[in-house]
C-alpha cells in the first residue's frame, strides 16, 4: 500500500498542501476550524510524517532526548510523561535515555556525541560539569534539569529547576512550626552532590529561623535517594540516645522518606505521633503511602513546558540566544504524616 501523502491529506480536507504542512509541523496563523478538518484528514487516512523529507527539508528531524539517571525513579517517571505531553503538543517526539548515573554517559549526551538524528537534549545530570560543557556549549541544544552547583554569571546551558534551598526551608519550617524541637535531615552528603548542599542549607536556615540548634548527628549521610538508604539512615537515627533521638525527620527525597517510614513502623513507633516525617518530590507513591506523606511538590508540568519551550526555541532559532536559568515553583502538600487527618483520599 503506497504510503499516505500531504496531497492526499490536502485532497480530503479540501485545503492546499501548504496548509497541511502548516498544521503538521504546528505553524502559527491557521484558524482552530482549519487545523480540526485537517488533523480529522490525517487521522482518516492514517498519515505520518516522513521524518527523512522533513530532515532534508528543514534540517531537523523533530526528534529530542530526555536522558534521567534512572526511570525507575517515580520522579522522573512522572516528569518524563510530563515532557512527552509537551515535546507532543509542539510537534516534537521523545526519546527516552537512562544515564544510569554514568558520568561519560551523561558527557556524551550533553554534547550530542553521537546523536545524528537528535535535533536537542533535555538532560538531568548528576556529574556532568560546567568546564565540560562550555566547550561546546553553543554547537548543540541543550536543556538541563535539576542538578546546578554554579552561580548564575556561569551559565553555559539553559536550565530549568526548582529552589532546592526554599523548598527545604519550607518543608523543615513546617515541622519546627508543629512544636518539635529535635529535627533530623536525611539525605546529606551524597556524593557531593549539589541538590544535597542546596537541601541542607535550607534545612539549616529553617532551624536557625526557628532557634533550634543543628546537630550533625541528626543529619547522616546517605549513598543515593533511594528506598533502601531512607531505611538505613532511619533506623541510624532510632539507636541514638532517648534524649537526642529525633521527633521530626525532612528526607531529601520521597524515596527516602517511604524507606524511612519503614524504619519507623518496623520500630513499632507511629506517624506523625511519635516522629513527624516529610520528603520532597510530589511522587504519587507517597500520596498513597500509609500515614500519606507530607511532601513539597514541584510543578512537573511547569518544569516539562519550559524545558521543552526552551529546547525548542534553540532548535529553530537562526542565531544564538542568550542562556537562562529558569526556577520552576513548588508547594508544601501537607498530608497525615505530619498531621493526624484521617479522611478518605482524593486521588
Amino acid at each position: 500500500m503506497a504510503a499516505v501523502t500531504l496531497k492526499d491529506v490536502a485532497e480530503r480536507a479540501g485545503v492546499s498542501i501548504k496548509t497541511v504542512s502548516n498544521v503538521v509541523r504546528d505553524a502559527p496563523k491557521v484558524s482552530p476550524a482549519t487545523r480540526e478538518r485537517v488533523m480529522r484528514a490525517v487521522r482518516e487516512l492514517g498519515y505520518r510524517p516522513n521524518p527523512s523529507a522533513r530532515r532534508l527539508r528543514t534540517g531537523r528531524s523533530g526528534l529530542i532526548a530526555l536522558a534521567v539517571p534512572e526511570l525507575t525513579i517515580p520522579y522522573f517517571a512522572e516528569l518524563a510523561h510530563h515532557i512527552r505531553t509537551q515535546a507532543t503538543a509542539l510537534g516534537l517526539t521523545v526519546l527516552i535515555e537512562e544515564t544510569l548515573k554514568d558520568p561519560a554517559e551523561e558527557l556524551r549526551l550533553a554534547t550530542g556525541v553521537g546523536a545524528s538524528l537528535l535535533d536537542g537534549v533535555i538532560l538531568s545530570p548528576l556529574h556532568v560539569t560546567t568546564t565540560e560543557l562550555a566547550p561546546v556549549a553553543d554547537a548543540f541544544p541543550l536543556v538541563l534539569l535539576g542538578e546546578r552547583s554554579y552561580e548564575r554569571d556561569h551559565v553555559v546551558s539553559d536550565h530549568v529547576l526548582i529552589d532546592n534551598v526554599a523548598a527545604a526551608r519550607d518543608a523543615t519550617a513546617h515541622l519546627a512550626g508543629l512544636g518539635r524541637t529535635r529535627l533530623a535531615a536525611i539525605g546529606a552528603d551524597r556524593k557531593g552532590s549539589a541538590t544535597s548542599r542546596q537541601r541542607l542549607e535550607g534545612f539549616q536556615l529553617a532551624l536557625h529561623a526557628a532557634g533550634l540548634p543543628f546537630d550533625p548527628r541528626l543529619a547522616p549521610p546517605v549513598a543515593e535517594f533511594d528506598r533502601g538508604n531512607g531505611l538505613l539512615a532511619m533506623r541510624s537515627l532510632l539507636e541514638l540516645p532517648a534524649g537526642l533521638r529525633p521527633d521530626a525527620v525532612f528526607c531529601f527525597s520521597d524515596l527516602l522518606a517511604i524507606g524511612a517510614q519503614r524504619a519507623v513502623h518496623e520500630a513499632g513507633l507511629s506517624i506523625p505521633g511519635d516522629i513527624a516525617l516529610a520528603g520532597i518530590d510530589g511522587s504519587q507513591e507517597g500520596l498513597y503511602s500509609t500515614p500519606s506523606l507530607t511532601t513539597v511538590v514541584p510543578d512537573k508540568a511547569a518544569i516539562a513546558s519550559l524545558a521543552v519551550r526552551c529546547l525548542a526555541a534553540r532548535i529553530r532559532s537562526q542565531e544564538p540566544l542568550p542562556f537562562e536559568v529558569h526556577v520552576a515553583p513548588h508547594r508544601l502538600e501537607v498530608r497525615e504524616s505530619t498531621v493526624e487527618q484521617r479522611r478518605p483520599l482524593s486521588p
